[in-house]
């Protein structure tokens, strides 16, 4: 029987590298590409049925930032499939990224320059925006949606002697230290980048909790230092065009910076050739490369606190409720 694989932000970087991955594996995959962007999920398309013309891609138009999309979409996948074995949670923005340069070239020269890279722990800060939804941008794409679109997809993933994996690409930036309960959408900060992936890091936890006796196992990745359209919005150009011999430099001697989208994706793709229920709940799966262009996969425990996890899926519950009466108050009111 053919797999049924879900990507989410598959029409460039990460993404599209997984799907082009996934393809060269198993070219009788169902693959949809979930995008906010029709044009650029339809050249995808193209691209990979172009390597593989006898694969089954499909596109879905999908905007996890946005409460009816999500909706729409899940009702759109239930339609065409049956059951769904991957679930691959990939799409996120980090809208406005703002370099302290002080603290950056202070760094570049410290023995915490290979850390700075890798995590741009107290480097970086965002201006984050609001939703038509009412919600914070960033918490809605990179949380809240996928949240929902798993809750709406869980018929096809909670399937009769078959195991789904629900797979989220998250951060070495998901600090704890960025995250709250008490400001779950982070609108009071300047890291939402940071707490939404420390979050879905927390959801993954409080997933696997609900859902592993339904057949339902939730992992978390760590892509690495990639250089993406998001990575490249931090500097200007000629900042990347001055840095990146360096960053070649220092991929000697870590294993952190992998680069390259198809390295990035080593987790995502590595994570498809398990047996889920063999998995860790507690470990983030992290993206590596040797200096010498040789990729793996490396467990790392988490720093989680399951009882923060839960409180955080119950937190969301709550917020799905409040804002499915509101949409359900909505079309009342235009009948």
């Amino acid at each position: 029987m053919r797999k049924v694989v879900l990507v989410t932000g598959a029409n460039s970087g990460i993404g599209l590298a997984l799907c082009e991955r996934l393809l060269t594996q198993d070219s009788q995959l169902q693959l949809c590409l979930a995008c906010r962007n029709m044009h650029r999920a339809e050249a995808a398309q193209h691209a990979l049925l172009t390597s593989h013309p006898e694969a089954e891609v499909a596109v879905l138009n999908l905007d996890v930032g946005n409460i009816h999309s999500v909706l729409r979409a899940a009702q759109d996948v239930k339609l065409r499939y049956n059951r769904l074995d991957y679930i691959y949670l990939n799409a996120g923005i980090m809208p406005n990224p703002q370099l302290d340069f002080k603290a950056f070239f202070k760094g570049l020269f410290s023995s915490n320059v290979i850390n700075m890279f890798a995590t741009a722990e107290g480097i970086l800060t965002q201006k984050d925006n609001i939703t038509s939804d009412g919600l914070q941008e960033v918490f809605a794409t990179n949380l809240f949606g996928h949240f929902l679109l798993v809750r709406e997809l869980e018929p096809l993933l909670c399937q009769p002697d078959k195991a789904s994996q629900v797979i989220w690409t998250s951060s070495s930036n998901a600090h704890r230290s960025a995250f709250s309960l008490e400001d779950l959408q982070h609108q009071k900060g300047t890291e939402p980048y940071s707490s939404s992936k420390y979050a879905s890091d927390l959801l993954s936890v409080a997933l696997n909790r609900k859902h592993n006796q339904q057949g339902v196992y939730s992992s978390v990745i760590c892509p690495g230092l990639v250089m993406t359209n998001l990575t490249y919005g931090i500097l200007p150009s000629f900042f990347w065009t001055l840095i990146m011999p360096i960053m070649w430099l220092i991929r000697i001697f870590t294993n952190t910076f992998t680069l390259t989208p198809y390295n990035g994706a080593e987790a995502l793709f590595w994570l498809f050739m398990q047996k889920p229920e063999s998995l860790d709940p507690l470990v983030k799966y992290h993206s590596l490369t040797s200096g010498l262009g040789n990729n793996y996969t490396q467990p790392h425990k988490m720093d989680i606190d399951e009882d923060t996890s839960e409180a955080l899926y119950e937190k969301l519950r709550d917020l799905e409720d409040k804002l499915r009466r509101k949409l359900a108050e909505e079309e009342h009111q235009n009948q």
